[in-house]
């Protein structure tokens, strides 16, 4: 029996427009956009800087609202979503990793890890336990109390990621993940998304560099707003 019938579409766009109007003239920064990311799925979303790509991030993660078309995330119709609902929908969907890590300064690896578990209303005792678990996930046992800047690049992005996992999202959310990080730091941090991929998580990287997108197992390539490919990834 195909298993492969039964895993769900967890992400679908259908006929995605979005314009920015600036006053003096209207900027149309996606052109109907199709596409389906099935649960599980480990992609990059690539293009050059006005592809797209960013505005596409901001739709996926209901940082930002289409103009026009259907969003359908998990099943939910994101399209009719209140604002109130979407913030609801994105802490327990989607867990984010950003490019400047945006962790807290004053405030350690554990707490920062912890920060969207209060949202969630967790409580005290079994977020500082998953906080504790999440860090040792990613190989950060001993620097749960160390501040954001008494540790490596490397290791603060280690950091966003076991926030991002904090509520067990079935997504997890990459923008230019390793932009701010030397090659080896880079490589490290591709091979724990490409494990958590394995685990089960549906991992969405936005990047522009190539080396990056080769990690993955499917490349989405932008350009004026468009789709231009969509390919698997061949692994030697």
């Amino acid at each position: 029996m195909d298993n492969k019938k039964d895993i769900k579409d967890i992400i679908v766009l259908q006929d995605i427009h979005k314009t920015y109007d600036t006053g003096a003239l209207e900027v149309k920064a996606l052109r109907g956009i199709n596409l389906t990311i099935k649960q599980g799925e480990y992609v990059a979303i690539m293009g050059q800087s006005g592809s797209g790509k960013s505005t596409m991030m901001n739709i996926l993660g209901c940082l930002d609202t289409a103009t026009s078309g259907k969003y359908y995330l998990d099943g939910i119709d994101i399209t009719k979503e209140k604002k109130e609902k979407l913030s609801y929908i994105r802490n327990k969907k989607i867990g984010f990793v950003f490019q400047s890590f945006n962790l807290i300064p004053r405030t350690s690896a554990i707490k920062n890890v912890e920060l969207p578990m209060i949202y969630a209303k967790v409580g005290r005792n079994e977020r500082r336990k998953r906080a504790e678990e999440l860090l040792k996930k990613v190989g950060l046992g001993a620097r749960m109390n160390h501040m954001p800047n008494e540790v490596s690049g490397g290791q603060r992005q280690r950091i966003a990621i076991a926030r991002a996992l904090a509520n067990n999202p079935p997504i997890i959310l990459a923008d230019e993940p390793t932009g701010n990080l030397d090659t080896a730091s880079s490589i490290e941090i591709m091979e724990l998304f490409t494990e958590l991929n394995n685990e089960g998580a549906t991992v969405i990287v936005v990047t522009h560099e190539d080396d990056i997108a080769e990690f993955t197992k499917r490349i989405v390539r932008f350009k004026d707003g468009q789709i231009i490919s969509d390919t698997k990834v061949v692994k030697d």
